[in-house]
């Protein structure tokens, strides 16, 4: 019988746990989905936004604008590493703080010194214990980022860069493609490149069959975009010294987003994975004790049985 009280012991404190990771995925859900509106609704502006900026960069002739230039070779840069407050988040943490890692050793093997700034007590806590330098530190942003917060922290990078502090200003996250597929990406969000522009606002989107999106991808790339002439009043310099901030600051807090989106939607499939061995747990202690308890009263009646026949 003590066999039995300890596996009711232990299935009860499986249920116990299964009732919290339950809770934990049903918060991350209602805080993904209002995370994928703030992303959906800020994606198509920060996508055209970014398009107006490519157009203007190749229209406006001799014009340019300090976050459009590049240059070489990078001696100095600044690595924004995004990771989460919280952990039971899967790989979320793992994967960012890997190509982190790797773009650290890229620079160190070029040759460029390289800053490293970090948000999310994870990933603050993790580069303490390895001892790496960080020259500052961010854990107010959680799943609903504040634009004016992310607006200063852009206004920093910009001086930065106009002054010429750094030559390159990166962002380590896990960018938002789909509900279905998050992927840790390291983004040079400074020089601002037509590239760049291309490559970091990807629609919010369903997830589609890979061959779909495959197709889609290629006609994508096979048809370029018409430019459309632009006339600039008062003048070419003056609208881009206006826009070109802006783009990069919409940039910067979309990266937020996206940050928010896929770690929300990692917890949410750890806890959903956790509710599922925790329910296979419990299946299997209740037919252990079913079989533990079944013993139990067989040798109960063959104690009760062999007693009858020794006083007969």
């Amino acid at each position: 019988m003590a066999k039995a009280r300890a596996i009711i012991k232990r299935r009860k404190a499986v249920e116990n746990i299964r009732k919290i990771t339950r809770t934990m995925e049903l918060i991350a859900t209602n805080r993904f989905r209002k995370a994928l509106n703030r992303a959906t609704e800020a994606e198509a502006f920060t996508r055209k936004i970014a398009e107006l900026v490519a157009d203007l960069g190749e229209t406006s002739g001799e014009v340019s604008h300090p976050l459009l230039v590049r240059r070489e070779p990078v001696k100095k840069s600044l690595l924004l590493v995004l990771t989460s407050n919280r952990g039971l988040a899967g790989a979320y943490n793992g994967n960012v703080l890997r190509i982190a890692n790797a773009r650290l050793l890229d620079d160190q093997t070029a040759g460029a010194e390289t800053s490293l700034e970090v948000s999310g007590k994870r990933g603050i806590n993790y580069f303490r214990f390895r001892r790496q330098a960080v020259e500052a530190t961010y854990t107010q942003f959680e799943d609903r980022p504040d634009y004016s917060e992310i607006e200063a922290l852009a206004e920093r990078y910009i001086r930065m860069y106009v002054h010429g502090t750094i030559d390159r200003f990166d962002v380590a996250y896990t960018q938002f493609i789909s509900s279905a597929r998050q992927v840790a990406t390291v983004q040079t969000l400074l020089p601002i490149t037509t590239a760049d522009i291309a490559a970091a606002t990807p629609s919010v989107r369903q997830a589609k069959p890979a061959a779909a999106e495959a197709q889609a991808h290629a006609a994508a790339a096979a048809k370029k975009r018409e430019r459309v002439p632009y006339e600039f009043l008062p003048d070419a310099r003056s609208i881009l010294e206006e826009i070109v901030p802006v783009s990069f600051k919409v940039r910067l807090f979309k990266c937020f987003l996206d940050a928010a989106v896929s770690e929300q939607i990692a917890r949410m499939v750890a806890m959903g994975g956790a509710t599922k061995n925790a329910d296979d747990l419990v299946k299997s202690l209740t037919r252990q004790y079913n079989r533990a308890r079944q013993s139990q009263i067989t040798r109960e009646l063959a104690d009760i049985v062999g007693a009858a026949g020794a006083v007969q």
